[in-house]
């Protein structure tokens, strides 16, 4: 679900571009408002209760979803959000997001290290590495950076 927010996002970005010549490239703040459009949209069709009794999530980051102010929300959470909203469950929707992350990085030519050094995020190329893996954890505003920088590169 967030890989394919990453590709509507980078699709309306050159459909809206095309005309004026303007910059195609989707930037680490549209993304964030992407991901949180989705997420409040999630949540909202969830409820407050679903959020935190039937997904566990503390009343911070239930808060945080209903009121689209998730730059600080794990992906992990965010994905069990979205998870309520789609045919998916989070690990579903959290593995299919690495692989397309991975495929970007591949596709872009880039290393973590690289990643590290492109983003405002304050990780090293290893965090970057780990939170790619999922063996740490990634926020969603950390996730904007990182793939805004893979789709800038992939052009």
């Amino acid at each position: 679900m967030f890989h394919e927010v990453v590709g509507d996002a980078t699709d309306e970005r050159e459909e809206s571009t095309a005309a004026s010549g303007g910059s195609t490239d989707v930037t680490a703040s549209e993304l964030r408002s992407a991901f949180a459009a989705a997420l409040r949209e999630a949540a909202a069709d969830a409820g407050r209760t679903k959020l935190t009794e039937g997904l566990g999530l503390d009343a911070a980051s239930a808060d945080a979803a209903l009121d689209g102010d998730v730059d600080d929300m794990t992906v992990a959470d965010g994905a069990a959000v979205l998870s309520l909203s789609d045919d998916r469950d989070a690990d579903v929707i959290l593995a299919e997001l690495r692989d397309h992350l991975l495929m970007g990085m591949t596709t872009a030519v880039l290393d973590v290290d690289t990643i590290a050094a492109g983003i405002d995020a304050d990780l090293t190329g290893q965090e970057v590495q780990q939170a790619l893996e999922g063996r740490a954890a990634m926020t969603v505003g950390e996730l904007a950076e990182i793939a805004a920088l893979i789709e800038r590169r992939k052009r």
